[in-house]
């Protein structure tokens, strides 16, 4: 089962505000245990939604938003795609990661769909 885990964004990483040299040296350890369990395919995290940009569309028209962009929590700072055997191996995973932020955090844990899931369609 392939999971995207996204680290949601707070104020800090909004401002942009880096991480300290020790959060970076956890997360890069449980970075390298993701890896020696054979779950971790790809990571990264993301500048601030200021540096980005929405396109939203409606029928054959296309409008281009420049960030930032309103509701924080519900915006995604850092990701994760892993593959795990079942959703609770990924809940177990993530309750082993440090925190990703300097104060409260949350990171949401989301199945991508497989093949499988379109048999019959």
């Amino acid at each position: 089962m392939r999971v995207m885990v996204f680290v949601k964004a707070t104020q800090d990483s909004e401002k942009g505000t880096l991480p300290s040299a020790q959060l970076l040296e956890q997360m890069g350890r449980f970075n390298e245990e993701l890896l020696g369990a054979g779950i971790l395919r790809n990571a990264d995290g993301l500048k601030p939604s200021s540096q980005g940009k929405r396109v939203a569309f409606d029928g054959p028209g296309r409008t281009v938003v420049d960030g930032p962009f309103a509701a924080t929590g519900e915006l995604v700072a850092g990701f994760w795609l892993w593959e795990v055997k079942d959703m609770d191996e990924a809940v177990a995973w993530v309750k082993r990661c440090p925190n990703p932020m300097p104060g409260p955090s949350e990171i949401e844990i989301r199945p991508l769909y497989e093949m499988s899931d379109f048999d019959g369609v």
